[in-house]
């Protein structure tokens, strides 16, 4: 038995009976009041959609990658079964700890060893990530038991999911082992790698909803060339040679998402302006490190303590009041001075902020870290680390540096003649 829903990105999809039991659960019908794209909407208005449907969509996707995978396996029915379902599951459930509107609420997250999650999970001394309260839900809350209690049957447990999650595992953990070959890299790769389902769902999904085009890519081509490798004792994701190009626009579609639409001038100084509210109100709102007091700390919740402030930025956000964009520049754009022009705009008392973006191609190539996908020569057999294999990864190895100043609307035309001046004597 299953329930069918309606989405308007893939059509219909199908939720199993002991996946709705966690759909159904509070913890994830939070994410009807997290929006996928926080301030989003205000410059893209149909940009409402939620995390709550974007995780059904993942889950989704994640059943279409594995499935194809599986296909070409030799993989037994009953692994197939497990491996699938706890795929479907980590994605349903990777977005259970996303905090109020944006990232950005991470700077008022608690103290991540607050969470006493266990030592494995890597939490650092730093605060915690969203993938960090998503940890403490799966691992320590009421959705603990009831995963336990529903997945049961299928050896699928909260620690596992952690482990496709965050990719960290408990020690000794025997990971997703089917004939002596450790699946465990490869359902990771699906939940989150270079070419991974929640990846695959929001592209397409913040493009329709956004109604620019730079996300989408050729999701079914992909699919249909993806494969199951075998590596020194363990199984990784690989992609057919004839679907490189496909690959290489999906890689792109997501950088050109990045400086479009996530990076978007009027996104990037609504998320800066609730920074500084959070820096200057401390204690007016607090994101909790306690799962079931983390049920109602959602948007609606943010926005009632940004209307019942006093603190000007969380006034300029509730009236829609913020700083216009007086100029934008990456250090492809010559001749531009971020120090020299904000000099400038202090001398003339003209109030303004400046906010720095760095949009990457990828943030395993950026860190040096592998990202476990391979390039399949179907003839040979031959596997290439697709960091090697594509040209895409060193064309675009340098970050994109996007600086933006704003200034408060009424000062507008003394930010430009300053703008002007600076420029006139050639200090930009």
């Amino acid at each position: 038995m299953s329930v069918r829903v309606r989405d308007p990105i893939h059509g219909t999809i199908r939720v199993a009976d002991d996946e709705k039991a966690i759909v159904d659960s509070p913890f994830y019908q939070r994410l009807r009041q997290i929006k996928q794209l926080g301030f989003g909407d205000l410059a893209f208005p149909g940009a409402t959609h939620t995390r709550h449907a974007h995780s059904l969509g993942a889950m989704h996707v994640s059943s279409r990658l594995f499935d194809a995978v599986a296909s070409r396996s030799g993989l037994s029915q009953r692994a197939q079964v497990r491996f699938r379902a706890a795929v479907r599951l980590a994605m349903l459930c990777h977005d259970l700890g996303h905090m109020p509107l944006s990232h950005v609420s991470e700077s008022i997250a608690p103290p991540a060893q607050s969470l006493r999650l266990p030592d494995w999970v890597g939490t650092g001394a730093g605060r915690a990530t969203h993938e960090h309260l998503t940890a403490k839900i799966l691992l320590d809350s009421p959705l603990t038991q009831l995963i336990e209690n529903t997945f049961a049957h299928l050896e699928i447990s909260p620690e596992s999911l952690v482990s496709l999650i965050t990719g960290m595992a408990p020690p000794g953990s025997r990971g997703f082992v089917e004939n002596g070959m450790d699946w465990t890299p490869l359902l990771r790769a699906l939940v989150s790698g270079e070419l991974d389902a929640d990846r695959m769902d929001y592209l397409l999904r913040d493009s329709f909803y956004t109604g620019v085009n730079y996300g989408r890519y050729d999701l079914d081509w992909i699919v249909q060339n993806l494969n199951a490798a075998d590596k020194d004792g363990s199984v990784y994701l690989a992609l057919s040679r004839a679907a490189v190009f496909a690959f290489e626009d999906f890689l792109l579609s997501r950088y050109h998402m990045f400086l479009s639409v996530y990076y978007h001038h009027t996104t990037v100084s609504f998320d800066y302006m609730l920074r500084r509210y959070y820096e200057e109100s401390q204690g007016e709102f607090e994101i909790p490190a306690d799962p079931e007091r983390f049920l109602t700390c959602d948007d609606v919740a943010l926005l009632y303590a940004l209307r019942s402030s006093t603190n000007p930025w969380a006034m300029r956000i509730i009236t829609r009041q913020g700083y216009k964009l007086l100029a934008q520049f990456t250090e492809r754009d010559e001749g531009y001075d971020l120090s020299a022009l904000e000099k400038g705009l202090a001398s003339s008392r003209v109030d303004h902020f400046s906010v720095q973006s760095l949009g990457v191609l990828s943030k395993y190539f950026d860190s040096g870290a592998s990202s476990e996908l391979f390039v399949l020569d179907v003839s040979s057999g031959r596997l290439t680390e697709i960091a090697k294999y594509t040209p895409l990864y060193q064309r675009y190895s340098a970050a994109v540096h996007l600086s933006r100043i704003y200034v408060r609307p009424d000062q507008i035309d003394a930010a430009r003649a300053v703008l002007e001046s600076v420029t006139n004597r050639g200090e930009l």
